[in-house]
Formats: structure tokens, C-alpha cells, sequence
């Protein structure tokens, strides 16, 4: 029994659209930035990431780095690595590209070292990881220059910056100005009640209360030592006691002699 073609042709459009759905899925994606810029002279990285639908191993990924110059209909072996890095042997790329990548991190990136201005054009990044080999490639277009130009997000960037700094300045400044007149309060409280104390006589300073202090203990030690030698007032009354014996006894002696006289 035979089907007639014209109700076939919604089953092969189904398998159709089935077997397009199985490869897309079974693809692998492939993540490089648009453009790069670098100095002439300097390094630069060139950022290759990757996802796969199937595990992910050395054994298994592939990693082909082409360029393609600047009007140029001819694709040029930059590196390439399986299991192993193999750099480029010759050519222009010859010891200026190396490996920076990490497959089980699937990173397939690699670095070239001082670029020249030969180097301009665009740098394909393609990865296959077995049985996963469909999927679209990575393009950077590189660009050598002499001096870096600043972007829109770099001029944003250094606005943002520029305006955080002059804030911070602002506020040192406030800070500073607030601390300095802080400081000048306090010494004008301190130098305050010192000129009340020169203005009144009644209140003496501490050096004077000392010098009083001082005095009264003076004082105290001079009656100590009058107290002391008022004992010795009592001999001194003796000696005078004695003194005044001896002129009666000299008195009595004249007189006696003036009546032996008679």
C-alpha cells in the first residue's frame, strides 16, 4: 500500500524541523568580545570561552586560531592546541603567540606579546569538542595603535572618578574646618576663667596658696621652738638667783669689815 507524496510531505517537514532542532542543541557556542585595542608594543589577551553539550575533556577539544589581515581573503594559522599547545613555527605570529587558556574551564584563549602594527585585523577562534563539532566561530578584530583612545564607558569612568574625588575634597575640607574651630572653642575656654582670676584680687592662684601653706607651717615650726626653750628660761632665773647671792655676800663682807674697823 502506497501513500500518496502530497501526504508526506508534512512528515518530512516535521523530521525536518526535528533533525535542524537536534543539531542546534548539539551545538557548541563559541564567546569572543567584538574588538580589541592594544598599544603597539604591549600585550594582548585574546579572550576565547566556549560550552559544550558533551563532557569536556583534553582528549576530546580542539582548539584552531586563525587571522585574516586587513583586505585579505586568506585566513592565516596563528595556534593551535590538542591536548598540547602547539605555537606557530614560522610566520609572522612566530614567538608572539602562547597559551592562556584552560579547556577544563573551557577557556581557549591565548596571549600575543608585543604587537606590532602588522597585526591588525580580525582573529578566529574556533572549538570542537568530539563528538560536538557544529557550531559557529569566535571573531575579534584587533586594532594596534600608538596610544590608547578612551571610550565612552572609559570618559564615564573618569567622570565618576573625578567627582568622587572632589567630593572626598569637599569633605576633607568641612572636617578640617570644623576640627580647627573645635579647637579654638576649648582654648577660649581655657583662657577664659584665667582672666577672671586676674581680674579678681580676692582670688589668689595656686603658686600663692602654696606660699601661705608654706608660712603657716612656718610659723608653726617657730612656736614649736619657743615652747621648747621656754625650760631654759628657769636656769637662766638661777644663774640671776646665784648672781644676786654672791653681791649679798659681798655686801655682808664690807660690812663686816667696817665694823672691825670701828
Amino acid at each position: 500500500m502506497f501513500y500518496p507524496m502530497y501526504r508526506m510531505w508534512p512528515v518530512l517537514l516535521l523530521g525536518g524541523i526535528l533533525v535542524s532542532g537536534v543539531r542546534h542543541v548539539s551545538g557548541i557556542d563559541i564567546y569572543t568580545p567584538n574588538e580589541l585595542e592594544a598599544v603597539n608594543g604591549t600585550n594582548v589577551k585574546l579572550k576565547c570561552t566556549f560550552t559544550s553539550t558533551h563532557p569536556v575533556s583534553l582528549q576530546s577539544v580542539i582548539v584552531t586560531w586563525n587571522f585574516r589581515g586587513i583586505n585579505s581573503g586568506s585566513d592565516e594559522s596563528v595556534f593551535y592546541y590538542h591536548e598540547v599547545a602547539y605555537p606557530p613555527l614560522s610566520g609572522r605570529f612566530k614567538g608572539h603567540a602562547v597559551w592562556s587558556g584552560d579547556i577544563v574551564r573551557r577557556d581557549a584563549s591565548i596571549t600575543l606579546h608585543e604587537v606590532p602594527p602588522t597585526f591588525n585585523g580580525t582573529y578566529i577562534c574556533q572549538v570542537r569538542n568530539r563528538p560536538d563539532v557544529h557550531g559557529s566561530n569566535g571573531e575579534i578584530v584587533l586594532r594596534v595603535v600608538d596610544k590608547v583612545s578612551l571610550s565612552e564607558i572609559g570618559i564615564l569612568a573618569a567622570a565618576a572618578g573625578g567627582a568622587c574625588g572632589v567630593i572626598l575634597i569637599l569633605l576633607c575640607i568641612v572636617m578640617a574646618v570644623k576640627f580647627y574651630r573645635r579647637k579654638g572653642m576649648d582654648n577660649d575656654i581655657d583662657l577664659h576663667p584665667r582672666e577672671q582670676e586676674w581680674k579678681d584680687p580676692t582670688v589668689c592662684s595656686p603658686e600663692e596658696a602654696v606660699h601661705l601653706t608654706v608660712v603657716t607651717k612656718e610659723k608653726e615650726v617657730d612656736s614649736s621652738d619657743d615652747e621648747e626653750s621656754e625650760p631654759s628660761s628657769g636656769d637662766d632665773e638661777e644663774e640671776e638667783g646665784n648672781e644676786d647671792a654672791d653681791d649679798d655676800d659681798d655686801d655682808d663682807d664690807d660690812d663686816l669689815g667696817d665694823d672691825d674697823d670701828d
